[in-house]
């Protein structure tokens, strides 16, 4: 036994090339769904045929999106507990092959929507893997630095690729720029993943092994106690939703939070094409956003680890929104670029931390599967928000309506968080001794 807890040595230096494939896999991840961020939304109308101020129609994609993104994070969890890892990985990336093509040949806005959906499988298969494979390879101590970085590397990927997808739509065409980046992006992924990524599945069961044979060190966290050692997927999914206050105190704060990511997907391009800005200044707009909540994020994961978990995510809710609100009360490139970066800082503090908070009281048997199901409630915000926001924006007429309801929703649900939750981190909340 004691051999087998040496084989699988945690850590990130004693796991450092596997971290490092790892950590690039989530920035080709990032890349592929950033190419749907910028051109798509701004040209709906000119390319694809949505008509205009059709907000319902225009949401429809995201709304596919997260749907089938959140139930396939629900599935990957679940899936790479019996597979492993490295296989669910193979598998997202071989969902996202058609995407670029069906772009290609589109001839109206359904085509779009069924391409969402495969990226909603995409990214539901692959992100999730990545951030739970680099988990079961480093130390508890290390989990906000390690989320954040995850994090970080996957929303500069997609920064980087709303940017260049702006240009490459500019000097080739919409289509065909898309068809060049996307091909590139998704060939290279499926081929490291085949060649190179290794399981980690054999980590998370030696540290579920030592948990039960009583050879952990430090402080003992906080999990729940109303749950089996091999627990049904009903039994996570209930925890994780209404039986446990703090996990769903962190589960509909990630729902939320991801009203803004989607806000800033369908409508700021919009928002911002209607002011006259054309592809590539609003490809740096969101890019700023993009960059700051990636960038922010190789500090803010780090930061957690130190201060806790529940003041970087109540903070970070309302710091978003205010970001979101500020984006209507002044024009120019410069204000919304700052309204962009505020918004992008606030999901830098709380979106790694509420994973970190997830991974603090999730025990190492059923790890695989609480990470799945928050992040099924937390992309499931991209279909609710889509949804909601096309509801008030048809009813209003008025797209900034939409922006109104998330920076509401992002103060109302920060409250939450600070009632409900508490303080995970295992070093400042520790469990009593029994």
């Amino acid at each position: 036994m004691t051999h087998a807890f040496q084989q699988y040595s945690l850590g990130i230096r004693q796991n450092f090339t596997q971290f490092a494939h790892q950590l690039f896999q989530v920035f080709l991840v990032g890349m592929t769904i950033g190419m749907m961020r910028t051109v798509v939304p701004a040209l709906g109308e000119a390319e694809f045929g949505v008509p205009k101020n059709s907000f319902m129609l225009l949401t429809t994609f995201v709304v596919a999106f997260g749907f089938v993104k959140g139930t396939l994070n629900f599935v990957a969890g679940r899936l790479s507990e019996r597979i492993g890892r490295q296989k669910v990985l193979l598998i997202g990336w071989a969902a996202a092959v058609p995407i670029p093509f069906m772009i290609l040949y589109a001839p109206n806005w359904n085509w779009i929507v069924a391409a969402t959906v495969l990226l909603g499988v995409n990214q539901g298969l692959t992100w999730s893997m990545t951030q739970t494979a680099k988990l079961d390879i480093t130390r508890p101590d290390q989990r906000g630095f390690v989320i954040g970085l995850n994090e970080f590397s996957g929303y500069v990927g997609l920064a980087i690729a709303g940017i260049i997808t702006g240009y490459m739509a500019t000097a080739y065409g919409p289509r065909h720029g898309l068809l060049i980046f996307g091909v590139a992006v998704i060939a290279l992924a499926s081929l490291l993943t085949l060649l190179w990524v290794k399981d980690t599945l054999g980590w998370a069961r030696a540290e579920g092994a030592k948990h039960a044979a009583g050879n952990s060190t430090g402080p003992v966290p906080r999990y729940p106690t109303n749950i089996s050692d091999k627990p049904t997927t009903w039994e996570v999914f209930s925890l994780m939703s209404w039986r446990d206050r703090r996990m769903a105190a962190i589960s509909q704060a990630g729902m939320v939070e991801k009203f803004v990511d989607a806000l800033v997907w369908v409508f700021y391009p919009v928002f911002l094409y209607q002011h006259g800005l054309p592809l590539t200044s609003i490809g740096w707009v969101i890019g700023v956003y993009g960059f700051v909540w990636g960038g922010s994020q190789f500090f803010t994961g780090k930061l957690s680890d130190h201060i806790g978990r529940q003041k970087p995510i109540v903070w970070g809710m309302w710091i978003c929104g205010a970001g979101v609100a500020m984006m209507l009360l002044g024009e120019g490139v410069a204000w919304w670029s700052l309204s962009a970066a505020v918004s992008g800082f606030g999901m830098a503090l709380l979106y790694p931390t509420l994973s970190a908070a997830v991974s603090d009281i999730a025990h190492p048997n059923w790890r695989g599967s609480a990470i799945g199901i928050y992040r099924f409630w937390r992309d499931l915000g991209y279909g609710i928000g889509a949804l909601a926001m096309g509801v008030v924006a048809s009813y209003s007429g008025v797209i900034e309506q939409a922006f109104w309801f998330v920076a509401i929703s992002m103060l109302l649900s920060g409250l939450v968080v600070q009632i409900w939750g508490e303080e995970t981190h295992p070093r400042l909340n520790p469990a009593s001794p029994t």
